[in-house]
């Protein structure tokens, strides 16, 4: 089965919400949820969703024959990682002492209990749940039509922390400013659910309708120019 854009499926997330949010913007795209290796090898782009524990979402990963999978789509074409689908890109989570994919280099840390206080001394919640406003590291084709400091909507008691600040493409504050957004090459992933965030979501997902990252990476290169 071909699928202009596949989202992973292998048994956690919130898969509808998320297929249904990037129908509404792609209406042209076949969009297709699925566990297939050889659907998602076969995509024109892919979405890898996830909610959950990282332990979790590494056994159900490799119990469908989907890591090989996944590591080739992220070299390759248009990859977008939503919530657990960025945590696991990178080398281990604290969550379970869980060894991840390793597609970036870095760690998912725990946000800390003995700093979860803001300004005015008030314990903060974790998990991090609720909008929070999203500040862009870097310029970025899926940022187009985004305002700097725009609110998308956050569940999760874990973080990402790349080895490489380069990677950083975007963060939040709770209460200190925490990676929730990365990009490379292909590859852009965030913390945030684009689909539960209202219009700022859809712009995010639309513009990864769209995106042309080997393209856009070559004109770039030619003309020097930043590649917003």
């Amino acid at each position: 089965m071909f699928a202009d854009i596949a989202v992973i499926d292998y048994g956690m997330g919130n898969l509808r919400s998320v297929s249904k949010a990037i129908e509404h913007v792609a209406p042209a795209m076949r969009v297709v949820v699925t566990s297939d290796p050889a659907t998602i090898a076969a995509a024109g782009r892919v979405v890898f969703p996830g909610q959950g524990a990282a332990r979790d979402c590494m056994r159900e990963i490799d119990a469908r024959g989907l890591r090989k999978v996944i590591v080739e789509a992220a070299k390759s074409k248009p990859f977008l990682g939503i919530c657990m689908g960025m945590q696991v890109l990178f080398e281990h989570s604290e969550e379970g002492d869980t060894p991840c994919l390793g597609i970036f280099p870095g760690q998912v840390l725990r946000f800390p209990h003995e700093n979860m206080h803001d300004e005015g001394g008030n314990k903060l919640k974790v998990p991090h749940m609720g909008w929070n406003n999203v500040h862009q590291a870097m310029p970025h084709p899926l940022w187009r039509g985004i305002e700097e400091g725009e609110r998308f909507y956050f569940v999760h008691s874990y973080f990402s922390q790349p080895a490489d600040p380069d990677l950083i493409a975007g963060f939040a504050h709770y209460p200190f400013p925490f990676t929730c957004a990365v990009a490379a090459g292909n590859v852009f992933a965030v913390q945030f659910h684009p689909e539960k965030s209202q219009n700022a979501g859809l712009t995010l997902l639309g513009n990864f309708a769209t995106w042309n990252p080997h393209g856009e990476t070559a004109a770039c290169d030619m003309t020097g120019a930043a590649c917003a």
